[in-house]
């Protein structure tokens, strides 16, 4: 039996080609970022245009939803983006708490939403 006839393969172009290329580059990160003030004005910089690119992918992400997201109305997805950032604030800053109420606001919106 041969790699690409095996049910893996699919797998295996995964981590070969999505997995591995992404980790060396975190790991070269981790080793030359040792030293750096975490406070600096480059990685001051950094970090707000992160944050500014991650807000324009989420925004973009409500405003012209792809796929099966598109079928949710405007008003749940903006429901749902307000709900997970009051959770997030309300529970010290939890990523995790604000995704989970976000989704869960999403969900239940778009079931309602899909009833009526």
């Amino acid at each position: 039996m041969s790699l690409t006839t095996s049910t893996l393969w699919p797998y295996v172009v995964l981590v070969l080609v999505g997995f591995l290329p992404n980790e060396i580059w975190r790991w070269l990160g981790f080793a030359l970022a040792r030293g750096v003030d975490e406070g600096s004005e480059l990685l001051v910089w950094v970090r707000a245009v992160a944050t500014a690119v991650l807000a324009a992918v989420i925004a973009k992400l409500i405003f012209f939803a792809p796929g099966a997201l598109a079928s949710v109305p405007l008003s749940v997805r903006l429901s749902a983006m307000a709900a997970g950032f009051v959770a997030f604030t309300l529970f010290r800053r939890s990523v995790f708490a604000g995704v989970a109420v976000g989704e869960a606001v999403l969900i239940a919106g778009a079931f309602v939403a899909e009833k009526l």
